[in-house]
């Protein structure tokens, strides 16, 4: 099932939850006393104390605001019994497809019911502890196999044993990593790991990390890939997360080893000086990274990377995107493995708190290194609950059969068994038989290469033998959830009557009511008079914290495109001066962007000459700014053109002021305007227009409803309401109708498969239980 799939059948399957939560029967009551029936639909009896338990639950879980009453909620339990009824005669609730989206349903559902809350919410504190500290460390592994055999795993132990008394002497941490650690990482930094939280290693090395002083050393850890020594070097508050820009200048591999000498370290070193050089004249730094970048993922949306946190990115990275401290600013070019970078501060976020984060550190607690942890305990309490005897005679026989073909995966199945183990119980789980030849199976396919000094195919398969029983514990207690929780058994029924409500709904109801457009216009057709427009005005309503403000807005708005008394520095030249100068450049660059953050802007570009200059002098400078600004992503039907030549209002005998460009920015948006006018002052100016009824705006409420223009005072506001045209009353076309008649048709057809189910299975209300509930 797709997730298109669901969205559409959610809110049926959620309907149903809602209102059919507990009305299904509980667990078998020892009584001869047949249950009082509330309702029957044809042959079929729903209980009162099933409807009551449903109608309690619906109060509780619905809107607090409106309560459904006792007789209304008798007939939407009444219409939702009827549907799936109708659903089950269908045998939609037979079809391998039902089966399938059950199933998945409860899978998922399951594990919130098998897994100890207790300790997942335990772990889940836990993880949010550490996440409040950053803690550097440094490590040694002393590699054995998980597998290992108890001799390799003792002795690695024992060694791990040694030298941390040898470190404890004295001995130098960095020197004792290189020296002993299996890490191929420690010859070149001494075993460090740098900083780091919680979910960054696996969880025995993390717990060490919290639990040991700063500059003490852990007793031996054991993880999948041997035993570690921590060594913790600092701790240090949380510094959140980051989000920055980035411009990179790649270095290949070869460049980056010559240390500087090559041509191409060299090359890329220029690049990234330039880019530096031209942001700290003011170019913007969206422009640059789609120009320098060779981030091809990150470049055109202006360099801008994923947030994230210690540990996650090269320590150089991280360091220079955390010494940033005001979003905006950057760094210098520093070099890491990648190549040379320039990063900038997007955003800086402190650590969220617990209830903010719960449900994702919980989702971590169940996919990282602390989801066996969460099984184990599961298992151990279902070892409690189910008795488990192995035979061991099958069981001695049936591993021996495994070889060390199994430490490379390629161990494979006997083509005939011992018949004293074919077919035969290897162990019982609460009575349950288990043949050596389904742990056989699973040996045949879980196995997978195994790396490190010392593995043991004995060990691994004893380990997949306890993994085995543990799957079983875990599937029984899975398959028993119905007979042992009330609570899963009721969302499972809510769930099947969601999904089969959902499915019938669909045929009988929303898919005729959106695709039958004859029935559409013929229901609009015969009900037109129920689908009509009250008198309307069109008009706007623009309020003001002022009256200098409002004459400033309403000047401003009065003809679009919409002058903005936003500044854009002009361009002076020098006589004869066409080409740009830098500094004439990173002006541009500023409208530029001014421009693409504003989609709605025009800006008009005014261009002179002094006497003296040459007669296609003005018109070559507005040329020239023209084709900057379409080259970076301008279109050209947002800029106008205006060439005053040598004949400049205002410039008379002032030449140095007639050798320029200036720039005056419009907007084809009136919420930009709202936008600029609150800008220095906010909540000065609130613009509202369109089609009102009455009731729809207070303000338009208090005017004669007549073309014209009406100001009012109220609350400390001053308001401009203009009507533009008054509509009267009318009926609305099918067209403007359409959504309205949709839902009535589809109420309709609801209406009419109802009368048919009710014809088909009686209804018959126990009125006697109706009037016990109502007191």
């Amino acid at each position: 099932m797709t997730s298109t799939d669901f969205s559409k059948k959610a809110p049926g399957i959620l309907l149903a939850i809602g209102l059919l939560a507990g009305c299904k029967p509980s667990a078998p009551v020892v009584t001869k006393a047949p249950e009082p029936v509330i309702l029957r639909l044809g042959n079929k009896a729903f209980t009162t104390d099933d409807f009551f338990q449903s109608f309690t639950k619906n109060q509780i879980n619905g809107d607090s605001s409106r309560r459904t009453d006792l007789r209304e909620y008798i007939d939407l339990y009444t219409n939702l019994k009827l549907k799936v009824m109708a659903a089950e005669q269908e045998g939609r609730d037979t079809t391998e497809g039902f089966r399938e989206e059950i199933a998945t349903y409860r899978k998922q559902l399951a594990q919130s019911y098998l897994n100890d809350k207790e300790v997942i919410e335990h772990l889940s504190a836990e993880a949010y502890e550490h996440l409040k500290e950053e803690v550097n460390i440094s490590h040694i592994l002393f590699a054995v196999a998980e597998d290992a055999a108890p001799a390799d795993t003792l002795a690695a132990y024992q060694q791990a044993l040694d030298v941390r008394k040898k470190l404890l002497e004295g001995l130098d941490f960095p020197a004792a990593a290189r020296q002993y650690s299996n890490d191929p990482t420690a010859a070149t930094n001494g075993g460090n790991l740098g900083y780091l939280t919680a979910f960054q290693v696996v969880y025995p090395i993390e717990t060490a990390a919290y639990s040991t002083p700063v500059g003490s050393v852990s007793a031996p850890v054991r993880s999948r890939s041997g035993y570690h020594l921590v060594k913790v070097l600092d701790k240090r508050p949380s510094r959140g997360k980051v989000q920055v820009a980035h411009i990179l200048v790649r270095i290949s591999p070869s460049a980056a080893a010559s240390g500087g000498g090559d041509e191409g370290q060299k090359a890329a070193k220029a690049r990234i000086d330039e880019a530096y050089s031209r942001l700290e004249k003011g170019e913007p730094f969206e422009l640059l990274a789609k120009e320098f970048s060779d981030d091809r993922e990150s470049r055109n949306n202006g360099g801008i990377l994923p947030v994230f946190g210690v540990g996650q990115m090269v320590l150089p990275f991280e360091e220079a995107a955390y010494s940033l401290r005001q979003p905006g600013s950057y760094s210098k070019p520093f070099q890491t493995n990648y190549g040379w970078h320039i990063v900038r501060l997007v955003d800086r976020q402190p650590l969220e708190s617990f209830e903010s984060m719960a449900g994702t550190i919980r989702q971590k607690v169940m996919t990282d290194t602390r989801g066996e942890i969460v099984r184990q305990a599961l298992a151990q309490r279902l070892r409690k609950t189910y008795p488990v005897t192995e035979s061991p005679d099958v069981l001695v026989k049936t591993l021996a059969l495994v070889d060390t073909s199994l430490l490379a995966g390629k161990w494979k199945l006997p083509a005939t068994l011992d018949p004293a183990i074919d077919k035969k119980p290897i162990v019982l789980i609460n009575k349950q038989p288990y043949t050596a030849n389904d742990f056989l199976e699973t040996v045949l396919r879980r196995q997978q290469p195994r790396r490190g000094p010392g593995a043991s195919a004995t060990v691994q398969v004893e380990r997949l033998f306890k993994r085995f029983v543990d799957d079983k514990l875990i599937e029984q207690e899975e398959a028993a959830l119905e007979k042992k929780n009330p609570e899963f058994r009721a969302l499972m029924n809510d769930i099947r009557d969601g999904v089969l409500l959902s499915q019938v709904m669909e045929i009988n109801v929303w898919e005729k009511s959106l695709t039958d457009s004859l029935g559409q216009r013929t229901h609009w057709e015969a009900n037109k008079e129920k689908y009509r427009y009250d008198q309307r005005a069109v008009a706007s309503v623009l309020v003001a914290s002022n009256d200098e403000t409002l004459k400033q807005a309403s000047q401003m708005l009065t003809r679009s495109p919409y002058q903005l008394r936003r500044s854009v520095e002009e361009l002076t030249y020098n006589v004869n001066q066409t080409t740009l100068t830098p500094k004439q450049r990173e002006i541009l660059f500023d409208l530029i962007v001014l421009m693409i953050k504003n989609p709605d802007y025009l800006v008009e570009v005014s261009g002179s000459a002094d006497a003296t200059e040459r007669d296609t002098v003005s018109a070559s400078r507005i040329r020239t700014i023209v084709n900057l600004l379409t080259a970076n992503r301008i279109p050209i039907v947002r800029i106008m053109e205006k060439d005053h030549g040598k004949f400049r209002p205002g410039t008379s005998g002032k030449t140095d002021k007639a050798r320029r460009v200036t720039f005056q920015l419009f907007t084809t948006s009136k919420k930009d305007v709202e936008k600029i006018l609150n800008a220095k002052d906010p909540g000065a100016v609130k613009l509202t227009e369109g089609i009102f009824a009455k009731g729809a705006n207070p303000y338009l409420d208090a005017v004669n409803w007549q073309p014209g223009e009406t100001t009012l005072r109220r609350d400390g506001k001053v308001i401009l309401v203009k009507i533009d045209q008054v509509e009267a009353p009318r009926l609305k076309t099918f067209d403007e109708a359409r959504g309205a008649v949709i839902n009535d048709y589809q109420a309709l057809l609801e209406k009419q498969w109802l009368d048919r189910l009710k014809q088909q299975y009686p209804v018959q209300m126990n009125e006697e239980e109706v009037r016990k509930l109502a007191k």
